[in-house]
């Protein structure tokens, strides 16, 4: 394998992919006009309105319960030293908050702000026309793999758990 090509390696296109797409939907968001929803945003976001919607159906809409930052960085796929500047970051942009945890006065739960709450269906659609663009070319079938090989690459690196 010392004499791979760019073009044959794995590691090379997934990295150049996801630049790719980064940017692309850093434009869609633009479009959408929601300047301060960043790209890299978007994982925390999901498991946020995620979160919201479970307490929805659970009857708990409204009481900011959020998620704690160790379970969001988890749910988000990102390490505790990422989600701290991220999270300062979205603070900042008025998407989430930082509540007191009240089963542990030690720690802090992250919250969506009103604003967080509101961006989500503009950012999402903004998220799927990227995809859409991205995987014009590729078939359901191909799409499902796709999402298999990425998921099995996530639990090998130890960064997933999808059963």
């Amino acid at each position: 394998m010392q004499n791979m090509s760019p073009s044959n390696c794995p590691y090379y296109l997934i990295t150049k992919a996801s630049l790719a797409m980064t940017s692309m939907l850093k434009k869609e968001l633009l479009k959408a006009g929601l300047p301060e929803v960043k790209p890299a945003y978007m994982g925390v976001l999901m498991c946020l309105w995620e979160s919201d919607g479970m307490d929805e159906v659970l009857g708990k809409f409204g009481t900011k319960t959020g998620m704690n930052h160790t379970e969001l960085g988890r749910c988000a796929g990102l390490e505790p030293s990422t989600m701290t500047g991220l999270i300062d970051r979205m603070e900042k942009d008025g998407l989430v908050c930082r509540l007191s945890d009240p089963s542990d006065r030690r720690a802090l739960k992250i919250s969506l702000t009103e604003k967080g709450v509101s961006v989500r269906d503009k950012a999402l659609d903004a998220l799927d026309l990227m995809i859409k663009e991205s995987f014009a070319a590729v078939s359901p079938d191909a799409m499902e793999s796709v999402n298999e090989v990425l998921k099995k690459i996530l639990i090998n690196t130890n960064k997933g758990n999808f059963e």
